[in-house]
């Protein structure tokens, strides 16, 4: 029996899964009050309280981490890594936490995993990092010398999803096309091309759409101007363009659920914003269906608010003449990490060093 530990880490939640062979035995979305998390400073600073309560989570399900096969974290935010599993280590760890890459909490799920493995046998690994780079070189010019484009986007769930489109189609995922749209606590927009993310905006730090709290692409001028006009520290700067800004900076609010209550109940302005980032979306599909050269098999919308009608009515109707528009909310994120673990430890997907 091959038993997995899985663990996946947003803004305020810590989701843990355990795994048995193929059945997920117990699961979890651990939430942890913005009042407790606001009085950590740095992301560092979290590792204790999100560590105590996986080890609380697992004690209650009786689950001994010394029995472990595998432990799997989503990856973290480091140098650019190749699509797949990839074992956990200490500079992996280090990088993550570090905020050279940027700063997400995924990058405490690969200390845990790395924390809790050590001294007994099981694996400590990530599937399909948020850092996975398989761009091909002309997508790496930026137009600004000494600035590369670098790839940051929901690796883990596009990869889980074209291949489940793929095995719904009856084909592998080397046989398929797709734009896949995630969006969430970040906005990403994928080409995959036979399996591999060929481009995507970076979702984390300044391209493609805005999201629940980041601005995405913006004029560059104004910023600048921001930047120097003695308001703003560095800190408070990043916090400007990943964490007030978007849905938050608009609306004061990421919740979709609530933006639709006030656009029934004639919010003028907040449906502006919903449809602006509709809008955002769609140019998005649009551009990395010119990547794939109009070979498009599907367009996939996936993400939280892949739920919401309002936002796939209005993406479908300006992207629906480039492919059919496939629509997968959510997302299993839990289920591609148990994946890419059991995958790795019967050998049928390779373990790479970081």
């Amino acid at each position: 029996m091959k038993k997995i530990f899985a663990v996946n880490l947003g803004a305020t939640s810590t989701k843990v899964a355990y795994y048995e062979d193929e059945t997920c035995v117990a699961q979890e979305s651990i939430v942890h009050s913005t009042h407790e998390l606001s009085e950590l400073e740095t992301l560092a600073d979290q590792v204790p309280l999100r560590t105590e309560a996986v080890q609380n989570w697992a004690a209650d399900q009786g689950i001994d981490f010394s029995e472990l096969d595998a432990f799997v974290s989503r990856g973290g935010l480091t140098r650019p890594v190749p699509g797949g599993v990839i074992a956990i280590s200490e500079e992996m760890v280090e990088q993550a936490l570090s905020g050279t890459y940027g700063v997400h909490p995924c990058g405490i799920g690969v200390k845990i995993a790395w924390d809790l493995t050590r001294g007994s046998n099981a694996l400590a690994l990530v599937v399909d990092s948020p850092v996975t780079d398989e761009v091909e070189p002309v997508a790496r010019i930026s137009g600004l010398v000494g600035v590369d484009r670098s790839p940051k986007c929901q690796a883990l769930n596009a990869k889980a999803l074209a291949k489940d489109f793929a095995r719904e189609q009856g084909k592998t995922i080397e046989d398929v096309n797709l734009v896949i749209a995630t969006m969430g606590g970040g906005t990403s927009v994928v080409a995959c091309k036979g399996g591999r993310l060929v481009d995507t905006n970076d979702g984390v730090l300044g391209e493609g759409p805005f999201a629940t709290n980041r601005c995405g692409g913006v004029p560059l001028a104004p910023v600048i101007d921001m930047c120097y006009s003695g308001e703003f520290t560095h800190e408070e700067m990043m916090r400007q363009i990943n964490g007030g800004a978007g849905f938050i900076g608009y609306l004061g609010t990421g919740d979709a659920r609530k933006i639709e209550e006030r656009i029934a109940e004639g919010d003028e302005f907040a449906e502006l914003v919903f449809d602006a980032f509709c809008y955002q979306v769609a140019k998005e599909i649009g551009a990395m269906a010119a990547v794939l050269e109009g070979k498009v098999d599907a367009v996939a919308l996936s993400g939280g608010m892949a739920y919401s009608d309002f936002v796939v009515e209005h993406i479908s109707r300006r992207v629906a003449f480039i492919a059919p528009v496939r629509v997968y909310p959510g997302g299993d994120e839990m289920g591609a990490l148990w994946r890419g673990a059991w995958e790795a430890l019967n050998g049928t997907t390779p373990i790479q060093s970081f």
